[in-house]
């Protein structure tokens, strides 16, 4: 069984950065479609970023395109996201999933326009708190 942890978020200043992690255990998470969501409070949670197995594969939701970077350490069996000039926009709590049924991030919308990512039988982390105030 796939277990998920998000390493610990935390307060940042606008402008700066801070790199999250999602560490598996049970399963190789190579095998899996991994993305990160977003969720403030009153709202849905929104994706963020996937990266299929292929780690050439990769999408970002527009608001933090250019900003974040997902990658893969297979040999810590991790994916890693990367925040980059963070703004207060970007406060939330992040969970990662992994999508057990695909290895390819399923996307919704047109072309390179991804409006959604579609998790067939997701495994969730159990989240971590990013803060971005002066």
């Amino acid at each position: 069984q796939l277990q998920l942890v998000e390493s610990r978020g935390g307060v940042v200043q606008p402008g700066g950065s801070l790199r999250l992690s999602c560490a598996a255990s049970g399963l190789s998470l190579d095998r899996y479609a991994v993305a990160w969501f977003r969720q403030v409070p009153g709202r849905e949670r929104d994706w963020v970023s996937c990266i299929s197995s292929n780690p050439n594969d990769s999408y970002y939701t527009r608001s933090v395109k250019g900003r974040f970077t997902i990658s893969r350490d297979n040999a810590k069996n991790t994916v890693d996201l990367q925040m980059n000039s963070l703004k207060p926009e970007d406060t939330a709590v992040y969970y990662c999933a992994a999508d057990l049924y695909s290895n390819v991030c399923i996307r919704l919308g047109v072309g390179d326009d991804v409006r959604a990512i579609q998790l067939v039988k997701a495994s969730w982390g159990q989240g971590t708190q990013v803060t971005v105030s002066s």
